[in-house]
């Protein structure tokens, strides 16, 4: 079976990958899932098609490459944490200097020095926070075309879909950072954002 080609569908790539799953489920032996007992993930892997609904995220901190690719990968790395370090690596992403980043972590500089001295780890609740920062900035950054500029400003300008505020001063929360993601996915989906 061919590959559904995204670039038809005009930036609709949640719309291409859905066709995909469909037409591979159609395609494969009848199997019957009890949707109680079976993850999505599961179904997913079963029509081969896991791979491209979850993207793989990654970066490297202190020389090793820490990468997931589903809720229960992150989740496994969540409780093991990252490197203090991995806030410089935000920080070279946004292109902010460590004291900015650390606000949005909401980390002393103090602690921060102290701690990436000792190469501890983040954590859960910062080192989810990283995590799902990472994942947002890659998914802007496909949003924007890769254009790092573009999508850099609009995280810094104010946002009417956010009331009026700068998507990157809602970061500092689980919650924003969803927000963030919707408003992101709304532009993607040709929505008011």
């Amino acid at each position: 079976m061919k590959k559904v080609d995204e670039n038809k569908f005009n930036g609709c790539r949640f719309k291409a990958k859905l066709l995909y799953v469909c037409v591979k489920i159609v395609a494969m032996p009848v199997k019957h899932y009890e949707i109680k007992d079976t993850e999505p993930q599961q179904i997913l892997e079963d029509v081969g098609f896991a791979s491209a609904y979850y993207k793989k995220s990654r970066f490297k901190s202190e020389g090793k490459t820490y990468v997931w690719q589903t809720r229960a990968e992150r989740i496994s790395l969540i409780r093991k944490g990252v490197p203090v370090s991995s806030i410089e690596v935000l920080g070279e992403r946004l292109h902010k200097p460590i004291k900015s980043v650390l606000g949005i972590v909401g980390m002393p500089q103090t602690t921060y020095n102290k701690r990436k001295s000792e190469h501890a780890v983040l954590d859960s609740r910062n080192t989810e926070l990283i995590l799902l920062m990472i994942e947002l900035l890659d998914y802007g950054q496909e949003v924007f075309n890769q254009e790092e500029e573009k999508f850099l400003r609009w995280l810094a300008k104010p946002n009417l879909s956010l009331n009026g505020i700068a998507p990157i001063e809602l970061m500092d929360t689980i919650t924003g950072l969803e927000e963030v993601k919707s408003c992101l996915d709304r532009l993607e989906y040709g929505a008011f954002a």
